[in-house]
């Protein structure tokens, strides 16, 4: 009998508040901060992460470590990224105290025109298969962001996935989940099951996973340079195997390519400056949700408000309208970034929202005319890098072009088949662009590089992100374990456009009232597991001289410093 009081006290209780036993900071953070004082590195595989920490502590910086530990994400986390994608990188340079931007993007083929689309009577680019086929970006990448800051030479930066890529490595649990999912869908393309599927099947949690194939690839780019791929016998393999399969891709396009340094651009956020790379990519939507953001009292709603949340959605709305109709390949078109991300323009577009009904649609402003992985590396010497890096649509086209040992990306899938759409196909052009490392600084000093990856996600996963920094107070670890939302159903660069409002996803630690309160505005809410994008930051201490690192507790990261 004297039991029964204490359990009834109990059940009084929220269960959010027994399911965990934290001392310390919010009660759905999963872990504290790493800091370290000689470097940090942040990636979504742990193995990958120890490879970015062993560059550092042989004499390598972050860039270095960058680029061995991208290689190695190639390798152990094929079901998002490897060398057959594309690369976008910010990096902090402690030399020159400066931020510089690379756009390692490729660009469609030559030969295919908008009219063979047409003539074969496609609406849209397939997902998968020859014709999504783009210049894959990310080689190129690693050797512009080597020449430029490397110190190590790249034998040894690549030297560790070579190894494991021969020796094996085990499979984690939720890299053989999307494995297996990616399997039935790419197993009849030619290559595909030979590499990826050892003994017919793909790795299950703890498998010996190698890639010999992988391994040559990789030791003749070390040897010879990047022209080896782009140029030499890895370039014409891919070339015959991808035209064996009715695409286009040539010598030609992959001889041609080139990466781009880029000027970054940015918007300040409540005396913090945020900077994002400029189209073809999406960073523009962060600063333009930003700017929408900055004119509400967002800190005394209070995070997971249905007030905040209502206006983030609104803000998302809106930018995403001008990410349909603007955003493309600056060099086929004079595209308005500057005045998208103007104060102005935002407080011109941020009129349209109605803080207690939530939109159906929204124009375009009226203007002057996939999985991935992210990581970010800090090295003793102030260096940061913010670098992320995709095939689009998990493992990519499905073409595994001959005994290489990588799958070709699909990023071509994202052109629209419009005329007149700014991201309307055309030989030799980037598409539009979905992945975006990010980076703030305060007072002209680097403060936090960090990205989220995930598709449409990522500006409003950035977006999320900065506010629980800025507005709620979170740390850089709570910042990234706080419940997300994702909204799904905005217009797109591909020519779809919205026209009922779209669907909210909640993770499942909002309450009830806070949903019943969204549905009362008019908001179409669902629930969903995943599709919450993967996060990884590294932030500077100045006072105490410090990095502090954290990492996505959805996914296998690890953020770990010496």
């Amino acid at each position: 009998m004297k039991k029964f009081p204490l359990l009834l006290m109990v059940l009084a209780f929220p269960f959010s508040v027994l399911a965990q036993d934290r001392i310390t900071g919010h009660n759905f953070a999963t872990r504290s901060e790493v800091i370290a004082q000689n470097g940090m590195a942040c990636t979504s595989q742990p193995l990958a992460t120890q490879v970015a920490l062993d560059i550092l502590k042989s004499g390598g910086n972050a860039i270095d470590a960058a680029i061995a530990a991208n290689a190695a994400l190639g390798l152990m986390e094929p079901t998002g990224n490897g060398i057959g994608g594309d690369l976008f990188a910010i990096v902090w340079d402690a030399k020159t105290q400066k931020l510089y931007g690379l756009n390692a993007s490729g660009r469609s083929p030559y030969n295919l025109t908008l009219d063979y689309f047409k003539e074969n009577g496609y609406n849209k680019i397939p997902a998968l298969g020859p014709l999504p086929v783009s210049v894959p970006g990310c080689v190129d990448g690693w050797f512009e962001l080597h020449q430029k800051f490397g110190k190590l030479p790249m034998t040894e930066l690549l030297a560790p996935t070579i190894r494991y890529a021969r020796q094996g490595f085990p499979v984690s649990e939720l890299i053989a989940y999307y494995w297996k999912r990616n399997a039935k869908i790419l197993k009849s393309y030619p290559g595909f099951a030979e590499v990826y599927l050892p003994n017919g099947q793909a790795p299950a949690k703890g498998d010996i996973f190698k890639n010999p194939y992988l391994a040559n690839t990789l030791q003749q780019i070390a040897n010879e340079g990047r022209d080896a791929f782009y140029k030499g016998e890895i370039a014409q393999e891919m070339v015959n195997y991808v035209q064996r399969q009715g695409g286009f891709l040539s010598l030609k396009d992959l001889a041609d390519h080139a990466s781009e340094w880029i000027e970054p651009i940015s918007t300040n956020y409540r005396g913090y400056d945020v900077w994002e790379l400029p189209p073809n990519g999406q960073g523009t939507a962060v600063l333009q949700m930003l700017n929408i953001l900055e004119q509400y009292d967002i800190s005394s709603m209070g995070f997971g408000t249905p007030e905040y949340m209502h206006l983030f959605i609104e803000a998302k709305k809106l930018a995403f309208e001008d990410r349909a109709k603007y955003y493309s390949d600056p060099d086929f078109s004079e595209l308005p970034v500057t005045q998208l991300i103007s104060k102005d323009y935002a407080r011109e577009r941020s009129k349209l929202i109605d803080q207690n009904k939530a939109s159906r649609s929204f124009p375009a402003g009226e203007l002057e005319q996939g999985n991935t992985i992210y990581l970010t590396t800090a090295d003793k010497d102030g260096n940061l890098v913010s670098l992320i890096q995709s095939n689009y649509r998990g493992m990519g086209s499905g073409m595994t072009p001959g005994k290489l040992g990588f799958i070709l990306q699909d990023r071509g899938e994202l052109f629209a088949l419009k005329d007149g759409h700014l991201n309307v196909y055309e030989p030799h052009k980037r598409p539009f662009h979905t992945i975006i490392p990010a980076f703030i600084t305060k007072d002209g000093k680097p403060f936090i590089s960090f990205g989220l990856m995930g598709g449409a996600m990522q500006p409003q996963g950035h977006v999320q992100i900065i506010c629980n920094l800025i507005d709620f107070g979170m740390n850089l670890q709570e910042a990234g374990d706080a419940p997300r939302m994702r909204h799904e159903g905005s217009s797109q660069p591909t020519g779809e456009t919205m026209n009922d409002g779209g669907t909210v996803y909640l993770e499942s630690d909002f309450d009830y009232p806070i949903i019943r309160k969204l549905l009362g505005k008019g908001h179409q809410i669902k629930s969903s597991r995943g599709g919450y994008g993967g996060y990884q930051a590294i932030q500077w201490d100045r006072k105490n001289n410090v990095f502090l690192g954290a990492s996505e507790s959805r996914k296998d990261g690890q953020a770990a410093g010496y």
